[in-house]
């Protein structure tokens, strides 16, 4: 079954991407978790995501569609990337997502990835 790992991060954790201190070992331990699910061969597919100041959010009412820069929500931790595995069960998707370098900081949601919908 498939799922999807929702990386959320505090303002305080996005900021080591860029800090000259904290950017390598916080790069280093999402290389080594990325490079985990790869190697164990429950990788679909995934990405990072750019930080809630390069979002847009476009909503439609009535017909009027409605932009409005960056995101909808105001919270204290913000879509960092996610990650699509493949696995057996809910339970192996949660030991993935516990392993992921956000989650002490931030956390994972794990969602099942819905199957389409028959042909026809």
């Amino acid at each position: 079954m498939q799922y999807v790992l929702l990386f959320t991060e505090t303002a305080e954790e996005r900021a080591k991407r860029t800090d000259p201190v904290a950017a390598g070992p916080y790069w280093g331990s999402w290389s080594a978790y990325m490079g985990a699910i790869a190697g164990a061969g429950v990788m679909v597919g995934g990405n990072g995501l750019q930080g809630p100041d390069t979002a847009t959010t476009l909503r439609i009412e009535n017909g009027t569609r409605h932009v409005v820069d960056g995101p909808f929500a105001d919270t204290k931790e913000a879509l960092g990337g996610y990650v699509v595995i493949e696995v057996a069960d809910l339970d192996a998707a949660l030991e993935w997502a516990a392993r992921a370098p956000c989650v002490g900081a931030g956390a994972v949601e794990v969602r099942p990835v819905m199957a389409p919908p028959p042909a026809g």
